[in-house]
């Protein structure tokens, strides 16, 4: 048997992954969708199952207004041996000139929380992460933006991070101008056989992303490329059943190996549209003592499957949802705000949610929309509802969403 990629299908965005114990976990984006932020759960690293989102509360998430694919980006999950730590972009706007990126951390003791109240990590750029080092220490990672002619993109850089005044310290090094890619983005940070490893990806988010990688034995730099950049990559390779590779990020398990996730898309036709929108997908490194890593595969090109793993996976997803269980089910989400009794009531054991209606599909601020995500390029989904419209403006239905100019309703 093998592990099938995607391992987290439909819409799971910039993987954040960690080892603790035999226990696996991966965070991933949620944009405009709350709660924020999905974890899940593995012990094979084939079989994931959702354990909750840390980005519960309006004062850890306040997110109502964003644009459309706004709101949380690129979280990064680590763990220092007593709490769990998870830097989040909380994207306010993005489009113009200027930025408005706020970063912050909240950490727990349990991966099921609670989770703290946030600490602000400033506003400088995006895709923020965190790297403990092995002296203690606690170091800032985030690309920069540079909103001076036309850059954009103004590389990496670090600083300390001191947890018990729970603030940024001491210098900031620019310490990654990126490499001939562009576009360099997505900072993890690793310490192995002497060196200090830094992925980012590069090329930009859609058909020419990149994970690329460089090293130095000091941590402010300078930062040698490695020769084998990138190091996962399907540019010029349109007709792989996988596409869009990049943003990654690595892990160790217990016997040694070496593993990468990264997000990537499946494409309806060669370059076309992927509505599934970026999932998350897995493969196995090669990474010889004091040598670059690189796919174990060879060449830059993830696989649909990776070999060597005793795991039967069911490609065939269902669901049925009839409400009565005491809560939601965990794979619905709503746009922007939490669900409360101002507009959705639940009755458990009556089979019934009620819905209060409130603006429209096209609204950034207080629609009446629960959804789960679409993890498959053919599926069939049907409801039952109840519903007496009293004007024409009262309609209910359901609704197949991209963002507020993408969607296909059938309405009453």
């Amino acid at each position: 048997m093998a592990i099938h990629n995607p391992i987290l299908k439909g819409f799971h965005p910039d993987p954040s992954i960690i080892r603790v114990g035999k226990d696996y976990y991966i965070a991933t984006s949620t944009f405009e969708w709350f709660p924020g932020v999905r974890i899940h759960h593995s012990t094979d690293l084939q079989n994931w199952a959702y354990v909750g989102s840390p980005l519960d509360r309006i004062s850890l998430l306040d997110i109502k207004g964003v644009p459309d694919s706004c709101g949380v980006w690129a979280p990064c999950l680590s763990y220092d041996g007593v709490f769990f730590y998870l830097v989040y972009s909380q994207v306010r706007s993005f489009d113009g000139v200027w930025k408005d990126t706020p970063n912050y951390l909240t950490t727990a003791r349990n991966i099921n929380g609670p989770w703290s109240e946030p600490i602000s990590l400033g506003s400088h750029g995006f895709d923020a992460s965190l790297f403990h080092d092995e002296d203690g220490r606690k170091w800032y990672l985030s690309m920069e933006v540079d909103h001076r002619m036309g850059n954009f993109f103004g590389g990496i850089y670090l600083q300390e991070y001191d947890s018990k005044t729970e603030k940024l310290i001491g210098p900031v090094y620019r310490i990654f101008e990126g490499t001939e890619l562009g576009k360099t983005e997505g900072p993890h940070l690793y310490q192995k056989d002497g060196y200090y490893y830094l992925i980012t990806a590069e090329g930009g988010t859609e058909y020419g992303h990149a994970v690329s990688i460089a090293r130095s034995t000091n941590i402010a730099g300078p930062y040698e490329v490695s020769p084998h950049n990138p190091i996962l990559s399907v540019k010029d390779h349109p007709d792989h059943p996988i596409q869009k590779t990049g943003h990654a990020d690595l892990v160790q398990t217990e016997s040694g190996e070496w593993y990468i996730v990264f997000l990537a898309g499946r494409p309806l036709t060669p370059l076309g549209n992927c509505p599934l929108g970026r999932e998350t997908c897995i493969e196995k490194l090669s990474w010889p003592g004091g040598e670059w890593p690189s796919l174990e595969a060879g060449g830059r090109l993830a696989r649909i499957e990776i070999p060597g793993n005793q795991v039967v996976e069911n490609l065939l997803i269902t669901e049925k949802v009839d409400f009565n269980r005491e809560t939601l089910p965990q794979t619905y989400q709503s746009l922007r705000i939490p669900q409360d009794e101002s507009w959705v009531t639940h009755i458990p054991d009556s089979g019934v949610l009620r819905l209060f209606g409130r603006e429209s599909l096209t609204s950034l601020f207080e629609q009446s929309l629960l959804a789960r995500r679409v993890q498959s390029q053919h599926f069939t989904y049907e409801i039952s509802f109840d519903f007496q419209p009293e004007r024409f403006q009262q309609i209910e239905g359901l609704v197949a969403k991209y963002n507020t100019g993408h969607y296909l309703y059938l309405q009453v």
